[in-house]
């Protein structure tokens, strides 16, 4: 047996790797010049790798020869065998893993073979280089799909978390459970200690039911995880340790904020940290991307970082990791910095006043957004093209025009001028939360506009005088560089004719929620610039609700990946953020579901009777879709993508019965850096 090398080569990871879930699974089949640390799956070879070309493979031979013959190993009896082979990714950090290649021949007796994994980076290299594997994709492919293949190919992996040994398949992979047990035979008499299986999709899972085999699931490894990069970065600024964002009215733009949990709604800061996980597309954590901040989830945060609260510091966000270090306080005063706004990338779209009826959704085309905000516009866009793989509820537009007239009615843009004059009101947090405060107290207690009669009329012929939902269509909101995700107010489930005109004007008077001023004004949007359009749209009784992007949010090379976050009833929960959802990747290549975790609600939200909504508790288990609801809903992403000019989208969902519904589209921003 060859002699192996003592020790084993690591490879810096790609952008990739800032994901989540590195520890999960991220096993082995990438290539060595492009490893990854990879969200719930086991990178594939079809994606990464290369087979080496004929002077490639005599070069490796002549290598070989070097070393005494191939390198690989048909037992592994030590620890320090197993690290020899190994390659390991994340070295040093939370997100470390080593593993290592094996590939199983049952042409020959089973024989298993342990390669040296820096060295051959695909199990295709090794298989075709003893000559186990030869011909076109098609051959390769079978060895994956095929239940009478001639190959296994799997990977070995320390899991710290665990601890211990886990043995896992490419996510695509079609295993069997008569090649399950193989498998699991073979290691056990050729490996030094215990191996669980660890499943990478949910059909895996329930092969290895079939086998009566006790299985490692994604879900159960993240748990483990003490960090999540949701948003990498680096920032500067006063660290400060805040038990409640509500609690807390000074926040500074400077400030870098350590929380128990993520917090419904959030001013602009400069980082976050919090040490309860979260969802990825909470409405905070989306406003994290667009606002380009470090963004982490950090177990323990609070104790960990106790001795820097109050103190400047350098926040770091990495892939693999966070760093905090103490720093001098710039020479520019927090005050300073908080007052001063930033010079806006871009002007708010100019709206056109020039309409002021009411518009229906039905008909409606993403030009209608000068008129009623790209919200109102992409859904009614989209109502028309989706049947019957899902539809958009039915409603319609009041137009900007109509909020401008009301506005000038009630000299809310002179008061607002007036405000901006004022030192106090430019230099203190405090007196901007106090004087918006009032100013949307008066609109929404003003006397209601004389065109509320066309609103009921077209609420009562339209829409049959049910319950409504009542949301926000700006022109600050739902833009390529700006998300402005739950900065507005939406009015749940209106199903009184007298609450729907206050519904409006709440919307209306939303404009000032302070923490949608002060994004705004951090973004360097002119106040005066903001219009509102107010969605009136058919509430819809949801079994199941949620976000999903349509792309992977780690990495957006994988294109054909969909990343979802469901739970049970009215999606506000899902948005909110404040305890982990249902959170499932599906590929549209390998068809797999891979499970990252289930939702930790017990209670959901649904409609009441009386209008708005209540809590009730959840009866069964936890899980909140089922794999066949999981491939619909990810296809009707594709097609809310492809009708959308092909830009990834952020896009809400609701499940009721059988239907699948869509209630907003925008595009999904990436605010990594």
């Amino acid at each position: 047996m060859p002699t192996l090398s003592a020790s084993s080569k690591h490879f810096p990871l790609s952008r990739v790797s800032r994901i989540v879930l590195a520890v999960l699974c991220m096993l082995g089949t990438a290539a060595s010049g492009s490893a990854q640390a990879q969200t719930a799956r086991k990178p594939s070879p079809y994606e990464n790798g290369r087979p080496l070309r004929p002077d490639e493979v005599e070069a490796r031979k002549a290598e070989d020869a070097r070393w005494g013959g191939p390198r690989f190993l048909e037992k592994i009896q030590t620890r320090g065998e197993f690290d020899q082979l190994a390659r390991v990714y994340n070295a040093g950090t939370p997100l470390e893993i080593p593993h290592v290649l094996f590939v199983i021949d049952r042409q020959r007796a089973d024989r298993i073979y342990y390669l040296h994994t820096p060295r051959y980076g695909l199990h295709e290299t090794f298989a075709r280089e003893r000559r186990l594997l030869s011909g076109d994709k098609a051959k390769l492919i079978a060895q994956y799909k095929d239940p009478n293949r001639r190959l296994l190919f799997g990977t070995l992996s320390w899991q710290n978390g665990l601890p211990g040994y886990t043995f896992e398949f490419w996510e695509g992979d079609l295993l069997t459970p008569e090649l399950l047990t193989l498998t699991a035979q073979r290691l056990a008499a050729t490996f030094y200690e215990p191996l669980r299986f660890k499943s990478n999709s949910t059909l895996q899972e329930q092969t290895a039911q079939r086998a009566g085999m006790d299985v490692v699931t994604q879900e159960a490894l993240l748990r483990e995880q003490t960090f999540l990069p949701l948003n990498t970065g680096r920032a500067q600024g006063r660290l400060r340790i805040v038990k409640s964002v509500d609690e807390t009215p000074d926040l500074s733009p400077t400030d870098i904020v350590v929380l128990d949990e993520v917090p419904v709604a959030l001013t602009p800061v400069a980082g976050l940290l919090t040490q309860r996980p979260s969802t990825l597309l909470s409405h905070v954590n989306l406003l994290a991307k667009g606002w380009r901040i470090p963004n982490a989830y950090v177990r323990d945060a609070v104790a960990a970082l106790r001795k820097h609260d109050g103190q400047w510091v350098e926040l770091i966000v990495e892939s693999n990791g966070y760093r905090v270090q103490r720093i001098a306080q710039p020479a520019v005063n927090a005050n300073q910095a908080a007052t001063t706004p930033a010079k806006a990338a871009t002007p708010l779209p100019k709206p056109d006043l020039s309409v002021r009826a009411v518009k229906p959704l039905s008909g409606m085309t993403t030009r209608d957004s000068r008129y009623c905000g790209v919200k109102a516009a992409n859904l009614g866009a989209l109502k028309s093209v989706l049947p019957p793989a899902a539809n958009v509820p039915d409603g319609f537009c009041i137009p900007f025009a109509q909020y401008a007239a009301f506005m000038h009615k009630l000299g809310v843009p002179a008061r607002l001028a007036a405000l901006e004059q004022r030192a106090d009101f430019a230099s203190d947090a405090n007196v901007r939360r106090a004087e918006l405060a009032k100013l949307r107290q008066d609109i929404a207690d003003a006397p209601p506009d004389a065109l509320s009669a066309d609103w009921l009329a077209r609420w009562k012929k339209q829409l049959g005088g049910r319950g409504v939902f009542v949301r926000s269509s700006s022109n600050s909101e739902d833009l390529p560089g700006f998300s402005g995700a739950g900065l507005y107010t939406t009015v749940p489930n209106v199903t009184q004719a007298d609450a729907l005109a206050r519904a409006v004007q709440t919307v209306w008077a939303s404009v000032y929620n302070f923490e949608a001023y002060e994004a705004r004004r951090a973004a360097g949007f002119n106040q005066d610039a903001v219009v509102m359009a107010v969605l009136v749209q058919l509430a819809a009784a949801s079994d199941s609700s949620g976000v999903m992007i349509t792309r992977d949010p780690f990495d957006a090379s994988r294109r054909h990946v969909t990343y979802l976050s469901a739970k049970r009833g009215l999606g506000i929960k899902v948005v909110e953020g404040k305890r982990q959802a249902e959170q499932v990747m599906y590929s549209s290549w390998s068809k797999a579901v891979q499970v990252l975790s289930r939702s930790a609600e017990d209670t959901e939200l649904v409609a009441a009777a009386g209008g708005g909504v209540r809590e009730v508790p959840i009866e069964g288990g936890r899980q909140v879709l089922n794999d066949a609801l999981v491939a619909r809903l990810a296809a009707v992403g594709r097609q809310v993508k492809k009708r959308l000019g092909n830009a990834d989208q952020d896009i809400e969902w609701a499940v009721q019965g059988d239907e699948i519904l869509i209630l907003q589209a925008r595009p999904y921003i990436d605010g990594s850096r």
